[in-house]
């Protein structure tokens, strides 16, 4: 199942796609009823509940009509979409995971999994704008699978690590060079506002199967730019998810940035460099989940 936040009459509420167009699902219960459930608007509360969740709203799929009204079968051009994961407690990064990218910026394959952090100020979703700052003049794109959490994961194994995923999307992880790279801590460079556009789908896992085997690439105004696999990472998405919970309880929704590949400006020789300004628009496109695309705008 693919889930989507959109907006609906000035609020932001769940909707399901469908090769037909996006169900809004609290419009659904207001025309057909909501065959006895609450989980309807808040795309937290579906990712909290889980699997029970998922299952109540294909049941409510099933049950609507084959032309449904036209205010709950909405195309994806009529919407305005947030990020898909609107209120994580936690947003976790791990840096040079592929091994192309760790590569291309001439640094070390890392032993163990290097770990940052965004905020939720830095949420946005597609087709929104986002602003370049104006205390960068080095913006990046980096396109990313985003893992998030289902259950509540500690000290899990390897080997069970991915029952407690509910499912992935697609992250743009921006990133100012100058600002992350000028100490020896990233956070300032990747926490600006809207520095993590994610969507515009949450697929469940059950529809992606093995995450380490999908494709990836970024699109920067019609030019490919990054065009790799998830297989290239340094360490998998169970991996990823074991370690993490080994140091720190995840919750049902955290967001987990699983890397990116190579491709990025910082990787390019110094003369080639040319970064992200006002006018561009990103494209981020990860097989099975489908295409997050951004536009970029000076600061306000």
């Amino acid at each position: 199942m693919k889930l989507a936040v959109i907006d609906h009459e000035g609020k932001q509420t769940l909707g399901i796609w469908t090769s037909g167009g996006i169900v809004n699902m609290a419009k659904a219960a207001e025309v057909y009823g909501n065959g006895g459930t609450s989980l309807l608007g808040e795309m937290m509360d579906v990712i909290r509940e889980g699997e029970a969740a998922v299952e109540a709203l294909r049941s409510l799929l099933a049950q609507l009509p084959p032309q449904p009204d036209r205010s709950v079968l909405i195309s994806e051009e009529e919407l305005s979409f947030g990020p898909c994961v609107p209120a994580p407690q936690k947003i976790i990064c791990v840096g040079l995971n592929y091994r192309r990218h760790a590569e291309e910026t001439n640094s070390p394959i890392p032993e163990y999994p290097i770990l940052f952090n965004k905020f939720n100020n830095s949420l946005t979703g597609h087709q929104a704008s986002v602003a370049v700052p104006g205390v960068t003049a080095k913006l990046d794109y980096e396109a990313e699978l985003a893992i998030v959490i289902g259950r509540r994961a500690k000290n899990v194994s390897r080997d069970e690590a991915l029952d407690y995923v509910f499912g992935y999307t697609a992250v743009n992880d921006l990133s100012a060079r100058d600002l992350q790279l000028r100490t020896q801590q990233w956070l300032l460079g990747k926490s600006c506002d809207g520095f993590c556009p994610i969507g515009p789908y949450l697929v469940t896992a059950d529809e992606i199967g093995d995450p380490n085997r999908l494709a990836i690439q970024s699109i920067v105004n019609g030019e490919i730019r990054q065009d790799s696999n998830t297989s290239d990472m340094i360490f998998a998405c169970d991996e990823i998810v074991s370690y993490i919970s080994r140091h720190m309880t995840l919750e049902p929704g955290d967001v987990i940035l699983t890397g990116t590949p190579e491709g990025v400006v910082l990787g390019l020789p110094a003369e080639r460099q040319v970064y992200l300004k006002p006018g561009d628009e990103v494209s981020i496109c990860i097989e099975k989940i489908g295409t997050l695309t951004n536009r970029f705008v000076a600061e306000a």
